[in-house]
C-alpha cells in the first residue's frame, strides 16, 4: 500500500480532491497500485477553526508517513488577517519542495497543440524576500531587493528538468499522446544583463545537463524576454523549460492562458523523494458546492504525483484518459464552454481508464 496524504483545503478543493482519490482507486488492477489514504487539514478554514493554517500534525504525517500528497486549494483573504499565512508556501519550506513543476497541455487535435512543462526553482531568486527601504542623500526613498542565485539550487533544479524530460519521453513511449519526438530542455535566463546571478544559473544548468545520463536530452537557451515572445508565438516548440523562481512564476502563469483555463493546469511541488500534486486554480468560493468545478487540473496533478513516485505507466494511463475526454468534448465543464457537472467529467474519465 502506498500512503498518500489528501489535503482538500478550502472551497472547490473539497470537491476536486475526492475526485483525485476516486481516480487513484480506479486505476487498472494490472498496474498493481493500491493506496492508503490519510485525510489531513490545512487552509483558511482550518485557520479559523484552530488558529493555524498548517497544523504541525499535518506536516509530521506528510514527512513521516506519506510518499506523496494531493493539495486542493486555499482561500486567500482579501485583506491581511493577523497570524494567517499560506499553508502551501509553508509546506514548500518545511519539506524542502524546491521545484514547482507545471505542465501546460492542450488537446492534440488543437490547431497548434501545446505540450510543455515549466520547471521553476522554488526557494531563492527575488523570492528570498530580503528587502529594505532607505533614504538617499537627496532625501528621496529608495527600495531594493536581494536576488539570490546559488550553484546548489541551480544545479538541482536543472538536473530535475533533465529527469523530467527523460520521464516525459518514457511516458510518450508508454502511449500518452504528444507532439514531441525527443526530449528537450530550454534554459531561461537574463545573463546578458545579470551576468553574475543569471550567469551562474546559466552555467550551472549547462553543467548539470552535461551529465552523461542526459545524453539523449537536447539542451538550448533562451533569454527571458525573447522567451516570453516565443512562448506565445511558438508554444508547440517547447518541451521542458527550466527557470529561476521569478521567471518561472511569470512564464507558468502566462503559459496557462494558452490552453484556455486554469481548470486544466496541474502542478507539483517536488523535493527529494516527495511530491505534492496541486491544481493551479484557486478555491473559487463563488462556485463551491455547485458540482461545476473543472476537476481536470486535479486529475492531471494525480498523474504528475505518480510520475514523481516512479509510476510512469499509471501516469500515462491517466493522461491518455484525460486527453480522450477533452478530445471528444462531450463532457466539458462550464469554464470550457460545456455544461457537464464535475461528477460527470470525473465519471467519463474513470470510464476511459
Amino acid at each position: 500500500m502506498t500512503p498518500a496524504g489528501l489535503i482538500p483545503g478550502d472551497g472547490i478543493g473539497k470537491e476536486v480532491i475526492p475526485a483525485g482519490r476516486r481516480l487513484l482507486e480506479a486505476l487498472p488492477a494490472s498496474l498493481g497500485l493500491k493506496f492508503d489514504f490519510v485525510d489531513l487539514k490545512a487552509g483558511f478554514e482550518t485557520f479559523e477553526q484552530t488558529g493555524t493554517a498548517l497544523p504541525d500534525k499535518t506536516v509530521e504525517i506528510l514527512r513521516n508517513e506519506c510518499d506523496g500528497a494531493l493539495f486542493g486549494a486555499v482561500q486567500s483573504p482579501s485583506t491581511a488577517v493577523k497570524g494567517y499565512s499560506s499553508p502551501i508556501v509553508a509546506l514548500r519550506k518545511k519539506l524542502d519542495l524546491y521545484a514547482n513543476v507545471r505542465p501546460v497541455k492542450s488537446i492534440m487535435t488543437a490547431r497548434n497543440p501545446i505540450d510543455m512543462v515549466i520547471v521553476r526553482e522554488n526557494t531563492e531568486d527575488l523570492y528570498v524576500k530580503e528587502e529594505r527601504t532607505f533614504t538617499a542623500p537627496d532625501g528621496t526613498l529608495v527600495a531594493e531587493a536581494i536576488k539570490r542565485i546559488s550553484q546548489t539550487a541551480s544545479h538541482r533544479i536543472a538536473a530535475m528538468a533533465g529527469e523530467i524530460a527523460l520521464s516525459r519521453q518514457r511516458i510518450r513511449d508508454a502511449g500518452a499522446p504528444s507532439i514531441h519526438k525527443s526530449p528537450l530542455v530550454t534554459i531561461t535566463h537574463k545573463s546578458n544583463v545579470l551576468s553574475q546571478t543569471d550567469g551562474l544559473f546559466r552555467t550551472t544548468a549547462r553543467a548539470a545537463l552535461a551529465d552523461p545520463k542526459f545524453a539523449s536530452v537536447g539542451v538550448e537557451e533562451q533569454i527571458v524576454d525573447s522567451m516570453v515572445y516565443k512562448l506565445f508565438r511558438q508554444p508547440e516548440t517547447y518541451d521542458v523549460i527550466v527557470a529561476p523562481n521569478l521567471y518561472g512564476d511569470i512564464l507558468s502563469d502566462g503559459a496557462a492562458a494558452l490552453v484556455g483555463s486554469l481548470g486544466l493546469v496541474p502542478s507539483a511541488n517536488v523535493g527529494e523523494g516527495f511530491a505534492i500534486g496541486e491544481p493551479c486554480h484557486g478555491s473559487a468560493p463563488d462556485i463551491a458546492g455547485k458540482d461545476i468545478a473543472n476537476p481536470i487540473a486535479t486529475l492531471r496533478s494525480v498523474a504528475l504525483m505518480l510520475e514523481f513516485l516512479g509510476e510512469e505507466k499509471a501516469a500515462a494511463v491517466i493522461y491518455a484518459a484525460v486527453d480522450a475526454n477533452l478530445t471528444e468534448g462531450k463532457y466539458l465543464s462550464p469554464d470550457l464552454g460545456g455544461t457537464a457537472k464535475t461528477s460527470e467529467v470525473v465519471a467519463d474519465i474513470l470510464r476511459r481508464l
